[in-house]
């Protein structure tokens, strides 16, 4: 069992005294508990702070006020499809090559089908746990500006520690921010400044957007802690990683590439020293991965303290059935559900005489045609996460329903394929540091040098090192941690008909689908809760 005490963050007594207000006018978005304490009184004690940081935290990762369910953050859906990152995760990964689902709850197949509409209750409950997120931060960094800090005589080494803590709620608004601008382009905007009560949000560009979350993390990179300070908060090396990967969308996001600023960013990381490769790659997906000194931020999981049914007990049961043993995964039982396409299996070639330790598929008793969405015994499921420890030992829910793992939103593998990825790109940068990062992935997956790529001359372009090869790299390395979707807008992938993979489009052998797509839609209850918004393009209300 995880002992940090910053990681129980289930079982938090302040939980939900936070005054709240939400910055979507979208009346579906009822936030809870509504409590009597204000939140002055409670940001009078400065014991309080962490707690209330921890909730925050926690929004990532759990999705109420008591777990697994029970008293929900938000409502107009089940609760545990309501977890922010389950459905984070579906949006990068259902719309992809990467992952399928068995399950028709709702419109859920409507994600790999690639036919949503502003209607679409999972792509609504995301876009309200975003918002969500924005009010909690926004409430906390309004409540320990430093005339409230003054004010209540909050002085010394608590002055300090009171400053960080809101460096990393700037951080974290910075990081939901990042995800709606990526996810739905043009969306409502609101920060602490903003009054509290009732009004309608004005509507950011994407392009607006970017440049705010640029200028926010740029301002708390020196206020938050030296990288590695303390395992599950955001330090330094988490905003020099989330601006690297703002910057490799930027062309993306604002029409304008800014990939010097992401090698400088990532080399920013890589060089601070503190975040290394783990040797053996599978035990970044166990159930003591908290160990493991190349996950840079994740979202915490405990088994008897985060209880949630999204989150990592989503990610460890839903690809586990057929004739799979839910036992070797630290579990009671698997849903039948996830499953990935012969794209992702493919770039695994079996005539490899050494295998790419990376392939980590279920063959036995699967097909690897997906004849039948709803069949889980078609398509493989990947075997990546599991609660079992690296010894075997099951994870310390003795239910096996919920997982001590970890889900490990940034590690270090990315950032030496970004660096990478931006050099190719035209960022300039080292070329041979370039080659030897990937080619140390290469060396963790095949064990030795038998996987290693070369160069040509010095100049990478010219060798074996290209973008073809990142993208299909960063597809081996990064399957399932939610980075496809995005990863395949970039190479101009994701709604091209020149690359397709099985049911893309809603048609088995895959097909292009409308441009427009590379964004979600504003949600119809938003749209119509919220007179200053506008549809995004090609989409009705």
């Amino acid at each position: 069992m995880k002992t940090l005490n910053f990681r129980n963050i289930r079982n938090l007594a302040l939980a939900g005294v936070l005054s709240l207000s939400a910055a979507s006018c979208d009346h579906n978005l009822d936030i809870e508990p509504k409590y009597d304490v204000v939140s002055a009184n409670v940001y009078r004690d400065f014991a309080n702070y962490k707690s209330i940081l921890a909730k925050m935290y926690a929004g990532y990762a759990v999705t109420g006020q008591q777990g697994p369910a029970g008293r929900p953050d938000i409502s107009g859906i089940d609760e545990g499809f309501s977890n922010y990152l389950r459905q984070y995760w579906q949006a990068q990964e259902l719309s992809t090559d990467e992952a399928i689902i068995a399950w028709n709850d709702g419109n859920l197949r409507d994600l790999h089908d690639m036919d949503w509409t502003p209607a679409n209750e999972f792509l609504r409950a995301l876009y309200n746990r975003i918002f969500y997120q924005v009010s909690l931060t926004n409430e906390f960094i309004r409540e320990t500006q430093d005339a409230q800090l003054s004010e209540r005589g909050i002085t010394g080494a608590n002055l300090e520690e009171a400053k960080r803590f809101r460096a990393e709620a700037r951080f974290l608004r910075a990081l939901s921010y990042w995800h709606a601008l990526d996810l739905y382009g043009n969306v409502p905007f609101v920060t602490e400044n903003d009054r509290v009560g009732s009004f309608f949000p004005e509507q950011s560009t994407r392009a607006e957007l970017f440049s705010y979350v640029e200028s926010e993390l740029l301002a708390i990179e020196n206020e938050l802690g030296q990288p590695g300070f303390e395992y599950g908060r955001a330090d330094q090396a988490a905003a020099w990683t989330l601006l690297a990967k703002l910057y490799l969308n930027a062309e993306v996001y604002t029409g304008q590439g800014r990939y010097a600023d992401a090698v400088a960013y990532s080399r920013k990381v890589i060089d601070a020293g503190r975040y290394q490769l783990e040797a053996e790659y599978s035990h970044l997906f166990l159930a003591d991965n908290h160990t493991s000194s190349e996950i840079i931020f994740p979202i915490t999981f405990d088994g008897m303290r985060t209880t949630t049914w999204g989150g990592m007990t989503y990610l460890v049961h839903a690809p586990v059935g057929g004739n799979m043993n839910a036992a070797a995964f630290g579990i009671n039982g698997g849903w039948g559900g996830l499953r990935t396409t012969k794209n992702i299996v493919e770039l695994f070639p079996s005539t490899n005489a050494t295998p790419d330790e990376r392939a980590m598929f279920h063959t036995n008793g699967q097909n690897l045609e997906i004849q039948d969405i709803f069949t889980f015994t078609d398509g493989y499921p990947i075997t990546k996460y599991k609660n079992v420890n690296r010894a075997g030992v099951a994870g310390s829910d003795p239910s096996g329903n919920h997982p001590d793992t970890d889900f490990p939103m940034f590690r270090l593998a990315d950032v030496y394929l970004m660096y990478a990825e931006a050099v190719l790109r035209g960022g300039g940068g080292s070329a041979a540091d370039a080659l030897d990062y990937v080619n140390q992935l290469r060396r963790r997956a095949y064990t030795d040098a038998a996987g290693n790529v070369r160069g040509n001359g010095g100049t990478i372009s010219q060798g074996q090192l290209t973008l073809d090869f990142i993208i299909n790299e960063r597809g081996r390395e990064l399957k399932w941690e939610g980075h496809r979707r995005t990863d395949l807008i970039r190479f101009n992938r994701f709604t091209s008909a020149a690359y397709v993979w099985p049911w893309k489009g809603a048609v088995p052998e895959g097909r292009g689908v409308e441009e427009f797509r590379r964004l979600y839609p504003i949600p119809s209850t938003d749209l119509t809760a919220n007179p200053n918004l506008t549809q995004n393009p090609g989409y009705t209300r």
